[in-house]
């Protein structure tokens, strides 16, 4: 998505704890078109934070893409998916990781958007968030996705119509984009459950990264000027059999 937004013409801020972006993100830096911003999404200020960087950085805000993501699963940790197993805090957090983040990011871009006489939020969900996991195609090895992951980008779909209502007279628009399944293939992958994951789909096989890139342009771009509150899936038909 990083790569996509940067050919697409876009100055890119990335937000997280770590910088992960490789060599090949080089040249976009050395042209400074591309920065990554150190910060804990995670603590109570820390998106407020971030994009004042990215507002010092770049000198405004155009778009949101809320992706961040930490417990229940994403951000390297994993969680209990026994229900009966799970504690208070464990489940508190993931739900915070999924939801709680995109709004405190959301509610941090509203002014600064709102400065640039409008502007695009887009939130990235999960087909976790439409459906549950088969759980079947996991096998005992494997850990099962966890409750608190599609319960929290279900309810950041349902946040996203809400913002689109709600920031329509500021002229922000705000959409969601659901992924399916786009795994991160590592030698260490168990190429079967890719092979089970595949025969979910329509398509019969996983999502490409480049694939997301056309959905993301589309939805932070003026080619989407007369979409709100909309949710794009883009999944191999995964969650519409």
């Amino acid at each position: 998505m990083t790569a996509a937004l940067l050919d697409y013409g876009a100055n890119v801020a990335a937000v997280g704890r770590d910088d992960r972006l490789g060599d090949d993100f080089l040249p976009w830096r050395e042209k400074g078109k591309l920065a990554f911003i150190a910060r804990d999404l995670a603590a109570p200020d820390g998106a407020r934070q971030a994009l004042a960087d990215v507002v010092e950085r770049f000198g405004g805000l155009d778009a949101l893409v809320n992706n961040a993501a930490y417990g229940g699963g994403t951000g390297g940790k994993n969680c209990e998916f026994r229900l009966e197993k799970i504690d208070d805090e464990t489940w508190n957090t993931g739900i915070d990781g999924t939801l709680g983040v995109a709004f405190r990011c959301t509610r941090a871009a509203i002014p600064l958007l709102e400065e640039r006489g409008g502007g695009a939020i887009v939130n990235i969900g999960s087909m976790y968030g439409l459906v549950a996991p088969d759980f079947t195609i996991y096998g005992d090895d494997i850990p099962w996705n966890p409750p608190n992951y599609g319960a929290g980008k279900a309810g950041l779909i349902q946040f996203t119509r809400y913002c689109a209502a709600a920031l329509a007279p500021k002229k922000i628009r705000v959409n969601a984009l659901t992924p399916g399944p786009f795994p991160n293939v590592t030698p260490q992958t168990d190429r079967s459950f890719i092979e089970r994951l595949s025969g979910k789909t329509m398509m019969r096989r996983t999502g490409r990264a480049e694939e997301i890139a056309g959905a993301l342009i589309l939805l932070c771009s003026d080619a989407s000027s007369f979409m709100t509150g909309s949710n794009i899936v883009v999944d191999g038909g995964m969650t519409s059999w």
